[in-house]
């Protein structure tokens, strides 16, 4: 893609839906979010390859275990939501990006500014969540 965005543009109800700037919009922007997970998760590598635990006072090893492995889960959830981006910018690519994936429905603007990688409709979401609680409950 070729368009040059206006630093002040953000995407309006009042121009077509997923045309080329709005598309071209939600792209940097999910580029830009994806540069900060990349960067964070490779802090988070140099972190533990400097730090070797050696904490002589057991509570403090203990406290250095746990604050580690809540890093490691939340970078393994940056890395799903990495690999979520990689499949928004690829709808972006095909023409998909910003249509429900069950009602083909254009997905709102809010929504999308909210949640970029979003694939399903507000509606579609809680109907999707609605069905997966009473699914739970008949288990």
């Amino acid at each position: 893609m070729s368009v040059t965005l206006p630093p002040d543009y953000r995407p309006s109800e009042d121009e077509p839906f997923m045309n080329e700037k709005m598309r071209e919009y939600f792209r940097q922007k999910l580029l830009r979010w994806k540069e900060v997970l990349l960067r964070e998760s490779s802090e988070t590598l140099e972190n533990l390859q400097d730090g070797g635990i050696s904490e002589a006072d057991i509570a403090d090893r203990a406290s250095l275990e746990t604050d580690r492995s809540l890093e490691l889960r939340t970078r393994d959830r940056e890395r799903k939501l990495i690999s979520k981006i990689d499949a928004a910018l690829e709808r972006i690519e095909n023409g998909s990006y910003g249509y429900c994936e069950d009602t083909e429905e254009p997905i709102s603007l809010g929504r999308l500014e909210a949640r970029p990688i979003a694939t399903l409709s507000i509606e579609a979401q809680e109907r999707h969540e609605r069905l997966e609680r009473t699914q739970r409950d008949d288990q």
